[in-house]
């Protein structure tokens, strides 16, 4: 079965990552999948109705000194149809991800990578249609700073916020699903659990919507509807 045959990803899409996080939350999983500081940046930047699901297909990077052996073959001619790339990378001002790979990944139906740090080539992503969430653009390569050391493994999400976060581990197989909001991670296991409590909640939040709009204040729909 590949990824666009997923029964869970054909549900997720038509939830959104708010969706995922409320349902999340009220399994008390740790700040609801949200991977704070990765936003879209292509085919738009923070416009339009781009939305990507399915599988994590994760990449390590790490720095040029560290111990980890340079993985043999390159990530990027590996990629399942219907994943989504996760790039992990430590804090550098180099970018970890160029046009040529969202080429490929393209190529290889992947429906859109993240990337927890910098990437470049913003314009031809663009012009492929692709979409890129990541932490913020750069122009120099990875080569000289970094080098790939896993891939298909657990990484763990970068970025400032962490201070104030649990560490996230990113499992290959964990559901990615990013739209305007942001990214949220869903871990495989809670995923059948997750989808039956977003069909309910959504269904009271359309009924909440049509009450309001009605006349209804929003604590009277709250607690007619979400009791």
């Amino acid at each position: 079965m590949t990824a666009s045959q997923d029964p869970i990803v054909e549900a997720l899409q038509q939830y959104s990552t708010c969706d995922v996080s409320d349902a999340l939350c009220k399994l008390k999983h740790p700040h609801g999948g949200f991977l704070p500081g990765l936003t879209l940046w292509s085919p738009q930047r923070q416009e339009g109705a781009t939305k990507i699901v399915g599988p994590a297909y994760t990449v390590k990077y790490a720095l040029l000194d560290d111990p980890e052996p340079k993985h043999p073959s390159h990530y990027i001619d590996s990629i399942p149809e219907g994943a989504v790339v996760f790039i992990s990378s430590p804090p550098t001002p180099n970018a970890v991800y160029g046009g040529l790979m969202s080429t490929r990944a393209l190529a290889s139906k992947a429906v859109g990578s993240i990337i927890d740090g910098r990437f470049r080539d913003l314009q031809e992503h663009r012009d492929l249609n692709y979409p890129v969430f990541a932490r913020d653009v750069g122009t120099a390569p990875p080569y000289g700073a970094v080098k790939v050391v896993g891939v298909n493994v657990p990484v763990q999400l970068q970025g400032p916020e962490l201070e104030a976060l649990a560490i996230t581990t990113i499992n290959p197989g964990d559901y990615l699903i990013g739209d305007l909001n942001g990214v949220v991670l869903l871990p495989r296991e809670l995923a059948e659990t997750v989808i039956p409590m977003m069909a309910k909640q959504s269904d009271a939040d359309a009924k909440m919507a049509e009450a309001i709009r009605g006349g209804m204040s929003f604590t009277e729909a709250s607690s007619q509807f979400r009791a």
